[in-house]
């Protein structure tokens, strides 16, 4: 049975063009559509190119009425993926849909609203980590408190910037996030 995923992202998008190259020619795992509350992010750039629908919207649209919601449930999605998507997800959607959001360190590390991008490596730096990393996890209505899927570590040296902590992470992230999405569709 094909599993469709909306991706959500606000800035350029490179986890999302990830995951849809690693669910190209996947049997039955689709990325439907890419959902913005930026209608500048490069996100949209690469959806185009990949031939994804994309729908943008404003804040009031996410929050103040039934608008997105409405769009997901007529595509028939089965999970909404955060793919660098900034804003706090409504109770329309947390109750309506499975989702999984990415956070560029180990949770509950370095989390919370305002953590996001290099904020959060320029924190882990400061704080003198010795890893960082991926979390996975399941959101709720708050930020970055939902059930954890998945972690991978990466070292953190001494001598690290958070320009070097941020390739780091990134690569972790372009390893695993696909494959953890693709766990939690076929757990179902």
């Amino acid at each position: 049975m094909k599993k469709n995923i909306a991706i959500f992202a606000s800035g350029s998008g490179t986890n999302t063009q990830a995951i849809a190259e690693y669910f190209q020619e996947h049997p039955f795992i689709h990325v439907d559509s890419v959902f913005s509350n930026n209608p500048q992010a490069f996100v949209l750039e690469r959806a185009q190119k990949l031939n994804i629908p994309s729908f943008v919207f404003s804040r009031d649209d996410f929050f103040h009425t039934e608008k997105v919601v409405n769009i997901l449930h007529e595509r028939q999605i089965d999970l909404i993926v955060l793919a660098g998507f900034l804003w706090l997800v409504p109770e329309n959607l947390t109750r309506n849909f499975k989702i999984v959001n990415i956070h560029p360190a180990l949770l509950p590390r370095h989390g919370g609203k305002g953590m996001y991008g290099m904020k959060v490596h320029e924190a882990v730096v400061e704080a003198h980590e010795t890893e960082s990393g991926i979390t996975i996890h399941y959101i709720d209505e708050n930020y970055d408190k939902g059930q954890t899927i998945f972690q991978a570590k990466c070292s953190v040296l001494p001598s690290d910037t958070a320009e070097m902590v941020a390739t780091k992470v990134h690569a972790l992230e372009y390893q695993y996030f696909a494959k953890v999405i693709e766990e939690v569709l076929t757990q179902d």
